[in-house]
């Protein structure tokens, strides 16, 4: 996955006081380990149902250039979050190691904001907008905000790209060819989010009047996407999103999920108390 917006976001930039981790008696289901960097969309997801239900666990920031051997351990591909439910003396540990599945993990043992009861719809729309959003609009994303990283170009296939031979442009031509591909990628990522703003047009959140599970697994990628271009994005067609997106971002649950904390190390001892 590609790294997260580098920008300053909107909340203190001071690392939070970290609150220990009080080692467990020997007969007390130890904390889960959640393994997160914080700017990171999907871990960002994760840590909002993580407070949504309570659940507590012991934060492990990571620094995705210089990862810990403990979670290479426990995820070889190392990605994150990685939330790891660790057993006890008859117990043996479990990963998870994908954001949504976290989420459903979390607020299927306690769901007090109603986050799997959509106001409209099932479960499964909101699983199937999810699901739009992690595919197609996460891959037109990635390739608006890192077109460099993503040579194929919108009118050829990759294999083409691959075997385009690289004596035939200019520097300049390279660039601009990345322009048109992100702008592509762009607009094809702009029709997904004309979706989320029908539906906001009828209710107040994605899946109806109350917040639910869309909006704390989308939102951070719309945040990403919005970075990129903030001037473009202010112009588009969405004023809706743009103002459930500001409101989110105001709110004390984003507040509380994006504090800045230290990098984890081993030497350091436990982690600290999220949420």
């Amino acid at each position: 996955m590609p790294p997260s917006d580098p920008t300053p976001d909107a909340v203190s930039t001071a690392h939070s006081a970290p609150t220990p981790v009080d080692a467990p008696s020997s007969d007390v289901e130890p904390l889960p380990l959640l393994y997160s960097f914080r700017r990171c969309p999907y871990a960002m997801r994760a840590r909002l149902a993580l407070r949504a239900s309570g659940q507590r666990c012991e934060l492990r920031e990571v620094v995705l250039r210089d990862k810990p051997s403990e979670l290479l351990a426990v995820s070889p591909a190392a990605t994150v979050p990685v939330l790891v439910l660790r057993g006890t003396a008859a117990a043996l540990d479990r990963v998870i190691a994908h954001s949504l599945d976290i989420m459903l993990w979390t607020l299927r043992r306690h769901d007090p904001l109603g986050w799997l009861t959509p106001g409209t719809g099932t479960l499964a729309d909101v699983l199937a907008l999810i699901d739009a959003c992690d595919t197609g609009f996460k891959a037109d994303l990635d390739r608006y905000k890192y077109p460099d990283r993503y040579p194929a170009r919108p009118d050829r296939g990759a294999d083409a790209d691959m075997a385009a031979d690289a004596d035939d442009e200019s520097e300049g031509e390279g660039e601009g060819r990345a322009r048109v591909a992100a702008h592509f990628h762009r607009d094809r990522g702009a029709a997904f989010l004309l979706r989320l703003e029908d539906r906001l047009e009828r209710h107040a959140h994605l899946a109806g009047d109350h917040a639910t599970l869309a909006d704390a697994a989308i939102l951070p990628f719309v945040r990403q996407f919005a970075g990129v271009d903030p001037a473009w994005f202010a112009t588009r067609p969405w004023p809706r999103l743009r103002d459930a997106l500001a409101a989110w971002q105001a709110s004390e649950a984003f507040a509380t999920v994006m504090r800045r904390h230290a990098p984890w190390r081993a030497a350091d001892g436990p982690g600290v108390a999220f949420p």
